[in-house]
């Protein structure tokens, strides 16, 4: 990886050759954001203005712990050094490929003011368009946390508008997400996005989230939320031995909702890659035998309907061979999957093929066709069960071509399974300590191997995709599966909703794609199953199309059935053509909710020469027209705009397959308008002429 190195100074000051200083401010680059933090009333606490408007009024820093003093009351505060940094660094993949950190950072202690071997060090890095500041607690011995207390005070409370999902509950971040008032939230995950009558944009988050457990945010009063973590199976939150630094805690601030898409805060806070060389993490597109089991086509046990079958695998991959995929996903191909495989994670075996799926055959297969087999383990939450099998599924994999694994963990979100060290079964959060380092176990150990990893139902982002470049995607959110007739399905606020909360964290594998929007299922569950407009995902086909470049992942699934692109082979062409990996990306317009526009460039890669752009544009149920400038070519080139739009008679109810395909010449600085009926959307291809 290329490091630019523009500019780095450091001044470093001992703390004891400091006087006491009542506030310690530290500024932005460009002076629009003051991070202060103060020891008024002898309690750690900071607070943050934002273009002279205070946006987070005084809120208190600490912890306290099962047997420690707690680090609360009776400390003062003190500088303990500078840094201003200005540096760029680049991705080997993402959604731009070369990133800006440029930040002033200072270091502060608080010390107790009776017994000076309390005391603990607050890190802050000031960007101009955020902060973020961590804990770093040094010589405390042996620790057991029992609450965090930081606070996040926001005001305006009655004026604020936040956007959430509840924090630590059964469906993990598999939630609709809310819109309220800012008093009226509960306990929500990261990140929360809140916006305020004047426009300004806020997101509290958490990066770098290592060996510690997630941070949700609980109401506390009106406006004031505290950092809430997921607790320990024995209800500790989290336990530390010896020196230890918390994750950074974000804030993204901005002026418009796409100021936040086009913040990235937490990846600069997350270490550089400890890989080495990841040459052999590989973007792309994939197929997959997956969304026939969602609609009841096929199943994932054995039996008549198994769908993990040698001879449909070897179908799927001359399919993805004839289109340009890169690899199919085949779920349901080892032992495990018969009975409540939710409540049997124990049953699963990571090698173990059944009969009928023949893993060197569907790989020979696979190799002579240049397409990949992408592997798959479902834990259904059992931690231990697969740690004891995981380098053994790793080894087999490597052994036969795979490259990436899409992991899953299908268990309710305070039910993940781990025996202790005496052989006692735990049950964890999803975002506890312990599942936390598992998960870092997984990609960790994965790499050894040259795999990639894509996570669903895990943890939510936290840029340490950085770090562990081979943690490609995830899932972490309400995916395209909730569409497929066994629940509600996703709103179409949904995804306008996503790309301005979970978005912000990092990619998602949500798996767009779905072109046959009339299917039924086999089996009904209800009363309700009848009514078709409940199964039917809330969508037109060109919204299906603006999904892949609006939802970031490097890793796109073409999710439906084969035969459902063979019969609409036009707008298919969309999905062939757009890339994954981008050169450079930018968040154009949009509001919470209701809808989004974001333009990407794609970087030179194979078979893409780095010069084209991508749009995507979608919006909720509100038909409406969208005018961009298209600021974002080439100068004195020409382009050949590729459209893929809402036809005239398009109705997501009762004729979503409506779409017009056009051309037409373009160049920057020209303007296109693009209709998005209800539900609806735009995918544009600018290519190059």
């Amino acid at each position: 990886m290329r490091f630019l190195i523009l500019l780095s100074s450091l001044v470093l000051v001992s703390v004891s050759d400091i006087a006491h200083a009542k506030d310690v401010l530290v500024e932005s680059p460009n002076k629009t954001i003051q991070l202060v933090f103060t020891d008024d009333n002898d309690l750690a606490q900071y607070k943050l203005i934002y273009k002279g408007k205070e946006l987070i009024k005084p809120s208190k820093l600490g912890f306290t712990f099962v047997k420690a003093p707690s680090f609360y009351r009776d400390f003062s505060l003190s500088e303990v050094s500078r840094n201003a940094v200005d540096l760029t660094w680049e991705q080997p993949w993402g959604e731009q490929r070369l990133i800006r950190d440029h930040h002033n950072e200072v270091l502060v202690s608080f010390t107790h003011k009776v017994d000076k071997n309390i005391s603990f060090l607050v890190r802050a890095r000031v960007f101009n368009d955020g902060i973020g500041f961590r804990y770093e607690v040094k010589n405390q011995g042996e620790l057991a946390i029992t609450r965090e207390l930081t606070e996040f005070f926001l005001p305006d409370s009655h004026a604020g508008k936040a956007y959430w999902i509840p924090g630590q509950g059964r469906e993990r971040y598999e939630y609709l997400y809310n819109e309220t008032l800012l008093n009226q939230v509960a306990t929500a995950h990261t990140p929360m996005t809140v916006e305020y009558p004047d426009g300004t944009h806020v997101a509290i988050h958490e990066a770098a989230l290592v060996d510690f457990a997630g941070m949700s945010l609980t109401k506390q009063e009106l406006g004031k939320f505290t950092a809430d973590l997921a607790p320990r199976a024995d209800g500790v939150l989290v336990r530390k031995k010896g020196d230890f630094t918390s994750p950074w805690r974000t804030i993204t601030v901005g002026d418009s909702a796409v100021s936040l898409i086009n913040s990235y805060i937490s990846l600069n806070l997350n270490e550089p890659n400890k890989l080495g060389d990841v040459s052999w993490v590989e973007p792309g597109k994939y197929i997959g035998i997956w969304w026939g089991m969602h609609i009841d086509k096929f199943s994932w046990g054995s039996g008549e309907k198994h769908g993990a079958t040698t001879e449909r695998a070897i179908e799927y991959m001359d399919f993805a061979a004839k289109h340009g995929f890169d690899g199919v996903l085949v779920e349901g191909w080892n032992t495990g999957w018969d009975g409540d495989w939710i409540a049997n994670s124990e049953l699963f075996s990571f090698t173990q093929s059944y009969p009928d799926f023949d893993i060197k055959k569907v790989t020979d297969h696979a190799k002579s066709v240049g397409v990949k087999l992408i592997g798959h383990h479902e834990t259904s939450g059992g931690i231990t069960n697969y740690e004891s099998q995981m380098e053994a599924g790793f080894a087999l994999y490597e052994k036969v071509g795979v490259a990436q694994i899409k992991t899953g963990y299908v268990a309710h979100g305070q039910n993940l399974k781990r025996r202790d060290e005496n052989g006692i079964m735990r049950y964890e959060y999803t975002d506890s300590q312990d599942v936390v380092n598992h998960f870092i176990k997984n990609v960790s150990t994965a790499a050894k191997y040259n795999l990639s990893i894509n996570t669903h139902e895990s943890v939510k982002d936290t840029g340490l995709r950085r770090t562990y470049p081979n943690w490609i995607s995830r899932e972490s959110a309400r995916g395209q599966e909730y569409n497929s007739g066994w629940a509600a399905p996703n709103p179409p606020s949904h995804i306008p909703l996503l790309a301005f909360t979970r978005m912000l964290s990092g990619p998602m594998d949500f798996t767009p794609g779905i072109f046959d929007l009339d299917y039924e299922r086999v089996n009904e569950g209800g009363p309700e199953w009848g009514n078709k407009e409940f199964l039917r995902p809330l969508s037109t086909i060109a919204r299906q199309l603006a999904q892949y470049v609006v939802i970031y992942s490097p890793i796109q699934m073409a999710a439906d059935l084969p035969q459902n692109y063979e019969n609409k082979p036009s707008p298919f062409q969309f999905i062939k053509d757009v890339p994954t990996d981008w050169e450079e990306t930018r968040a154009l317009q949009g509001k919470v909710g209701d809808y989004v526009v974001i333009a990407r460039k794609e970087k030179k890669h194979r078979q893409y020469s780095g010069n084209d752009w991508y749009l995507g544009a979608i919006t909720d149920e509100k038909e409406r027209t969208v005018t961009v400038a298209l600021d974002f070519l080439s100068d004195d080139a020409t382009y050949e705009a590729q459209i893929y739009r809402d036809g005239d008679k398009v109705d997501f109810k009762t004729n979503p397959y409506d779409i017009i395909i056009e051309t037409k010449k373009v160049k920057k600085g020209d303007l296109i308008t693009l209709r998005l009926a209800a539900a609806g959307g735009a995918a544009v291809r600018f290519k190059l002429l």
